[in-house]
């Protein structure tokens, strides 16, 4: 009597471990559900973020292969300023196909840099109020007119001083390799445009109270001085003309960045 006791209470004791089992599945389950409710805009998000940066991508793909049609033209044109390829000399079996593909890449990036502007404003728009929605729409096609500014002042001033200046140094011939030409200018056209940027990143500032047109008007001499460390540190040479060429418009910038700021300010 006593054993069959012991079995009943065993098999007691076993439905009500089930029935734990399942009570504990059944919490585990519910508690799954509010967190993936929760986490619902987040997911949302994470979806739209990945299909913008695909869209991004594809017209990356698709630009660079339209660039890739067009690249023996653009190399040409970029190697203007040292008068042409048949100055340039290769020394490396795979220079000259990488060059080509490097220009390609380049070519595709410009023309899909609209493409890609829209989709990152896209994905930041729906998350900003009404006035942070007009700044930004203001500030991005003048941050892009900024960079094509400073593009354009290395390309019309700064190259055709610099690259005479650099060749014909000391009397001494220079063979300029492809893969070292290409990188000096388009690396010289990218941070220069970036400099041009100053009076937004300015403006910004004095948007967010941290600088005031005062401040900015009364440090010009500590702002010369920045000038010329970035002046130095951009050109490919520390002479006076090509800092000078890089200072003048640098310091108009600040002028125009005083100015900006004493109209955020009163704002």
């Amino acid at each position: 009597m006593s054993q069959v006791n012991a079995q009943v209470n065993t098999l007691k004791k076993e439905k009500r471990d089930w029935r734990g089992v399942f009570r504990a599945l059944g919490r585990a389950h519910k508690k799954a559900s509010v967190q993936m409710e929760s986490s619902a805009p987040l997911l949302a998000h994470l979806n739209e973020l990945r299909s913008r940066i695909f869209k991004a991508f594809f017209a990356l793909i698709v630009a660079t292969g339209i660039s890739f049609a067009f690249s023996e033209q653009i190399i040409s044109y970029l190697a203007a300023p040292i008068g042409g390829i048949s100055n340039l000399v290769s020394i490396e079996l795979t220079e000259n196909i990488a060059i080509f593909m490097k220009v390609s890449l380049l070519g595709g990036f410009v023309l899909a840099m609209p493409f890609i502007v829209y989709q990152v404003m896209a994905f930041i728009l729906p998350g900003l109020k009404g006035r942070e929605r007009l700044w930004l729409l203001i500030m991005v096609p003048f941050a892009t007119l900024l960079f094509a500014g400073g593009v354009a002042f290395t390309w019309f001033i700064m190259l055709p001083a610099a690259i005479p200046f650099l060749t014909g140094f000391m009397g001494i011939t220079t063979q300029v390799r492809p893969e070292n030409y290409f990188e000096f200018i388009t690396r010289l056209m990218f941070w220069i445009g970036v400099c041009f940027e100053m009076p937004l990143i300015i403006m910004f500032l004095a948007k967010m109270k941290i600088v005031t047109a005062k401040q900015l008007a009364s440090g010009w001499r500590y702002a010369i001085v920045g000038m010329a460390f970035v002046a130095a540190a951009v050109t490919p040479t520390v002479d006076p003309v090509n800092m000078g060429l890089v200072m003048a418009p640098l310091m108009g910038l600040y002028l125009i960045s005083i100015l900006l700021a004493a109209i955020i300010g009163r704002g």
